[in-house]
């Protein structure tokens, strides 16, 4: 039995990113995420139409400010509330989801897919796709860089510039590379 690449990815297998499915599901999203940060603010409300249709969940009054990018879209669920300010990248190989009320700060970058770590595998397209979740309340600073396969705990804080390499507990404040937990001020 044949499994496709995508059906790969969606398993949290090594897939190849090289295929021809893939590239047109991100094609799909280009398209959307084009239409998204081309429009002026009031025609696009708080998320352009097609984007919109291509998320794989959005909730009341979730509002993504242009620009953004995410890879493939339907990967991406939104909570009620969910603000995710300019120049938000999401590489959404993975589900990544987001809980009601949580604030993403501009430039903050969510990535999915870890690369093979030969050459060879790289250079063949290899990746495989690890889930990224955000619990409700939680506050990611400007430029934080969340990796793949992270849970952020409801209530937690990432403060800017942080590099999410592991889970943080709920209602717990990281910042740094690699960040680490600060006491409460």
């Amino acid at each position: 039995m044949t499994t496709s690449e995508r059906m790969k990815m969606a398993a949290g297998e090594w897939y190849t990113c090289i295929d021809d499915e893939l590239e047109a599901l991100r094609v799909a999203a280009r398209d959307a995420v084009f239409e998204h940060n081309g429009l002026p603010p009031r025609r696009r409300g708080n998320i352009a139409p097609a984007l919109r249709a291509l998320l794989g969940g959005v909730g009341e009054r979730a509002r993504i400010e242009a620009p953004f990018h995410c890879a493939y879209g339907f990967n991406l669920f939104l909570g009620d509330g969910v603000f995710l300010n300019a120049g938000c990248t999401i590489l959404d190989t993975a589900p990544v989801r987001i809980g009601k009320g949580t604030l993403l700060g501009p430039n903050v970058q969510i990535y999915c897919a870890e690369h093979h770590r030969e050459a060879s595998g790289r250079l063949a397209g290899l990746e495989i796709a690890r889930p990224v979740t955000i619990g409700d309340n939680a506050w990611i600073g400007g430029s934080a860089v969340i990796l793949a396969g992270v849970n952020i705990g409801e209530g937690a804080i990432v403060g800017a510039g942080a590099v999410v390499t592991r889970d943080v507990p709920a209602n717990t404040t990281v910042v740094g590379n690699p960040a680490r937990s600060v006491a409460p001020r």
